[in-house]
Parts: structure tokens; sequence; C-alpha cells
């Protein structure tokens, strides 16, 4: 966080456990930018790619999958970081990453037909084995979630009308594609966004969600049954254009969540920027206070239960009331956010940002 003029007053944040405690400066006056006692510390990345997959493991390891077939990984806490991209994979656009530990992690490439292909590493990035690659053209995959270090899914825009999932259950070694049976109809021109690997996220050992956007109305689809049936739920986050609607989501149990979106157009506004479940996404609610501006990534902070952050081009957002109001906290800009079970939080984003987020003593 940059540090220029003078601010109003500052805000504490407490995340229950360890000895972690979150500091951030109110918004500033109208030209300045806020002073904080703690906020995002970029680390030396090395590389101008693109980072819009991150999967942080703990405070010292994480992961980070972006343009040009890039992978890092770092295992110091982000002091360093280790180029791991698979050879040959320059012309791939890595747009998700999860990690099980410093050892094993699996990368999605998107694109259409063949560009589309899932990688997977045992040993830290030294070698790599393409497990999947899409062979159907009308395909399109966009992100991927794990329940466990077992069982996942990757999630297709729609094809012949449905959404299409691929189902692992050995930890990405091989994939299926799932029955569409239990499939909504997807609305005309209606997909999913391909911008921060949270379009498709789970909580617990069977629940799921994917978000939409593109159709008449943004939509959230929720399966209870790691992907064989699903329901599908408006939200009042605004669509009806390509270029709109909810483009992440996170679930801090299987019941409550927190959605984001807008239009990633520079130049056109982003109002209901954010919407709040707690039903499991059978319902949405706006946000009483949204983020100002279109927010691609969100992540609820660890050992709380109501507050999150969310990112986006223009900045960062900060709620403490579980996502019906937010505040501005940095201007940096950013694509995807995540944080770990024992405390750490991690952003990246364009021109090989990496950032960690630094707590006050």
């Amino acid at each position: 966080m940059t540090s220029m003029g003078k601010t109003r007053r500052t805000m504490s944040v407490g995340l229950i456990g360890a000895a972690l405690a979150l500091t951030l400066a109110a918004p500033a006056r109208a030209g300045e930018t806020p002073t904080a006692a703690a906020g995002w510390q970029l680390t030396p990345t090395g590389t101008d790619a693109r980072f819009r997959g991150l999967a942080p493991v703990d405070r010292r390891t994480a992961w980070a999958a972006g343009s040009k077939g890039t992978v890092l990984r770092t295992t110091d806490g982000g002091r360093s970081w280790r180029n791991v991209s698979p050879p040959g994979a320059g012309d791939l656009e890595f747009r998700d990453v999860e990690a099980f530990d410093a050892r094993r992690a699996v990368v999605l490439a998107i694109g259409e037909g063949e560009a589309s292909r899932v990688l997977r590493t045992e040993d830290g990035g030294a070698t790599w084995t393409e497990s999947f690659r899409n062979t159907d053209a009308r395909a399109f995959y966009d992100c991927m979630t794990f329940f466990d270090h077992r069982h996942g899914l990757a999630l297709s825009d729609p094809v012949d009308g449905k959404y299409r999932i691929l189902s692992t259950r050995d930890g990405g070694r091989s994939w299926e594609v799932l029955p569409s049976a239990g499939m909504p109809d997807a609305l005309p021109g209606e997909a999913g966004f391909a911008a921060s690997g949270q379009c498709l996220v789970s909580a617990g050992p069977r629940d799921v969600w994917l978000a939409t956007g593109g159709g008449a109305t943004a939509r959230v689809l929720h399966s209870a049954d790691r992907g064989l049936t699903w329901t599908a739920t408006d939200t009042p986050i605004p669509a009806g254009d390509p270029a709109r609607g909810v483009f992440g989501l996170a679930f801090r149990d299987r019941t409550h969540g927190i959605a984001v979106g807008g239009d990633y157009r520079k130049d056109q506004p982003s109002p209901s920027a954010g919407a709040v479940s707690t039903d499991g996404g059978r319902t949405w609610n706006p946000s009483a206070t949204p983020p100002p501006a279109y927010r691609s990534g969100v992540a609820w902070l660890p050992h709380g239960k109501a507050a999150a952050l969310a990112v986006g081009p223009t900045g960062t957002d900060l709620t403490t009331d579980g996502g019906r109001t937010w505040r501005t906290v940095d201007t940096g800009s950013y694509d995807t956010v995540d944080c770990t079970a024992d405390g750490s939080c991690w952003a990246s984003g364009e021109k090989g940002r990496i950032a960690r987020l630094a707590t006050k003593d």
C-alpha cells in the first residue's frame, strides 16, 4: 500500500487465531492515497505475466499460474519465487491453479478446443504431466475447484445448451465428463468468466457453486452432490451483456457466500457489484454498499466470520459484515485473492504482481 497525505482515521480488523491482526486505513480524502500500518506487500516475481490463477497453501507456500504458460512457486513466504513452468507451455493461458502442498499442484489452461488443458505436478514443478486435453471444439474450460486431495471439478462454458462439468477422483491424474441430465439449461449468451479462478468454488466435501454472466441475468448454480445435479438462482449483479455478470465467488462454509462482479470494461460503470447469500446460494441479496467498481476476486479472511476482501483492476475492498457493506482500502491492481487456514492472504494480477498481506504485529 502506498503512503501519501494524511488519513482521517484507522480501522483495526481482528482475525481470531494465531497472532494475526489486520490494520487497514480508512479511505482518504479525495485525491489522497490511504496510509496503513499494514497492507499488500508486493513480492519479486521477475516476470511480467498476468496471474489470474493463485493457490496459497500456507504462510510459506503458494503457487501462481498465468499468461504465457507461466507457473511460479514460493516456499519462503514470497521472498523469492521459482519459475516452474511446464516445458513448451508458452502458448498456453493458465487461468487457475489448485495446490495441495509444496509439491503437488494442478493447473488449468483455457481456450477453445485443445487450448483447454489440465496439467499436474507431483515434484514441485520439476516435471509436469498433461492429464486432460479438450478435444471438443465447442468446449471452453474456465476454472476448477477441489473438494479434497482427490475429488475435483472443472467447468466449461455451455455445450449443447448446458454447462459441461469435468470430474476427477484421483487428484487430477484422470478426468471424465459428468452426465448433463442434472444441469439446468443455460441462458442464451450465458457463460463463465475465466478471470480469477473463482467461477467454480466449493465448500466442504460435496457442495459446489458456479458463477455466470453474459445472459439476461447473472446466476449462481449450486450442486450438493459434487456436480451431478444443479439448481440455478438469479443474483442482483447486473448482466445482459457479454462483459457483465458474476466473476468471483467465495463460500466460507456451505451456507455463507459472497459474489462479486460487474462490467470488466474500463469505460463502463459496475453498480451492484456485490451480493450476499446466507442460505447456501438459494437466494442472493445485493450489498447495501457494494464495491465501487468491477471486482473479479473475493476471499474470506481466515478465522473470522464476517471479514472478506474483494479485488479488481482498480483496487481492493474490505467488508467486516459478511459482504453487506464494502470500503476501498487499496488502489493497486489485482485479479484474484485467496487466504489460507493458518492466517495468510495473497493477491495476484497483471504485470507479474503477486502480493502478500503484511500485518501489524
